[in-house]
């Protein structure tokens, strides 16, 4: 508790500091003026959440002195109060470790989700076309908008790789624990003797980056141009409509080919690439501030399997909370709540108790 303390002190402390600084606005500009009032207005809950436990707080050591009051009147009243008071404590100390949980600034965003086929060639492409076909139906539970940035195709309906862009209310909140390597085992079509096979594909979930999160800088790209060639690409092929952007800095190579136009294809190649410098970013700092431990369930780490789906079972297990459902279809056709929802539980529960241990 003497740790919380420490916290929730800090905190009001902050509070006053703002609130001061905004009594005197005459000392402050315009850009600064909106932080503070920004800050003071996300504080707010949590101010009021902190007065209530400190008051709390007190009416438990008042009761403490009555508990061993000579009138046994007092006495009985005392203990029922603080039965009470050690109850409502519990259930405020639950609310503030909440609200102290580090907002992940990135959460409303929307998001650029990447599938590729890994290890099972043809299987592995046909399982690629059912997970964008999982998360497009997922996309439309949540009334989402689901846009195809880039596709490759094979010739046995199966994809290679897949881009698109999702937008909607808190995309990335949902969708960031899906990054990683996801195993399938199942009979292949082709299969004659009935042998299970394994394959896998890996998911990638980056927060969409805007302008003012990414400020790419023309001297830092390298862009070429190309005929499109390809499925899709033989009614443009005549033309250099295709589009290859390097960042120099961190040497991420985009390329983009779907559309007839080139300055089409340049647009969608900036907004995947500013995408995968933030989640480079992001994915930097996550190292820095977790050498020591894991601080959360999606490490986003694409080389860590976290999910597989049996089909001879008809389970989906996910590795990382040891899960398991035996609900296959009901997941591949977008009910995917009934992980993502425990893998973000188990993602709080992380960070309150690091938040413990700080």
């Amino acid at each position: 508790m003497k740790g919380l303390d420490v916290k929730l002190e800090a905190i009001l402390q902050k509070h006053k500091k703002i609130e001061k600084e905004l009594s005197d606005q005459k000392n402050i500009d315009n850009n600064k003026l909106e932080e503070l009032n920004k800050e003071y207005s996300e504080l707010s809950p949590l101010i009021d959440s902190i007065i209530e436990f400190k008051l709390c707080q007190k009416n438990i050591k008042d009761l403490k002195e009555l508990l061993n009051d000579k009138d046994l009147t007092i006495k009985e009243m005392a203990e029922n109060e603080f039965k009470e008071y050690k109850l409502k404590i519990k259930l405020l100390e639950s609310n503030l470790h909440k609200l102290l949980i580090p907002k992940d600034l990135n959460d409303q965003k929307n998001s650029i989700l990447e599938i590729r086929a890994g290890t099972g060639g043809d299987e592995a492409s046909l399982f690629v076309a059912d997970l964008f076909n999982m998360y497009q139906k997922y996309s439309d539970l949540n009334n989402w908008k689901c846009e195809i940035l880039s596709i490759s195709e094979t010739g046995l309906n199966g994809i290679k790789e897949v881009i698109c862009s999702i937008s909607g209310k808190s995309v990335f909140s949902k969708l960031k624990f899906e990054s990683g390597v996801h195993r399938v085992q199942r009979v292949p079509l082709t299969e004659t003797s009935g042998r299970v096979h394994t394959s896998a594909a890996t998911v990638a979930v980056l927060p969409e980056a805007e302008d003012i999160d990414i400020n790419l800088d023309e001297k830092d790209l390298r862009i070429d141009v190309f005929r499109s060639s390809g499925p899709g690409g033989q009614s443009v092929n005549t033309t250099d409509s295709a589009v290859r952007i390097t960042h120099l800095p961190t040497g991420i190579v985009v390329s983009q080919q779907d559309e007839k136009s080139q300055h089409k294809n340049k647009a969608k190649a900036l907004k995947i690439l500013r995408s995968r410098i933030l989640d480079q970013e992001i994915q930097m700092k996550e190292k820095e501030r977790a050498k020591d431990r894991k601080s959360q369930v999606g490490s986003g780490d694409r080389s860590e399997r976290i999910r597989t789906y049996n089909f001879p079972q008809g389970r989906v297990s996910d590795h990382r909370i040891n899960l398991t459902l035996y609900k296959l279809n009901e997941i591949l056709q977008g009910q995917l709540d009934e992980l993502i929802q425990p893998l973000s539980a188990e993602d709080k529960a992380k960070k309150i108790t690091n938040l413990n241990n700080e």
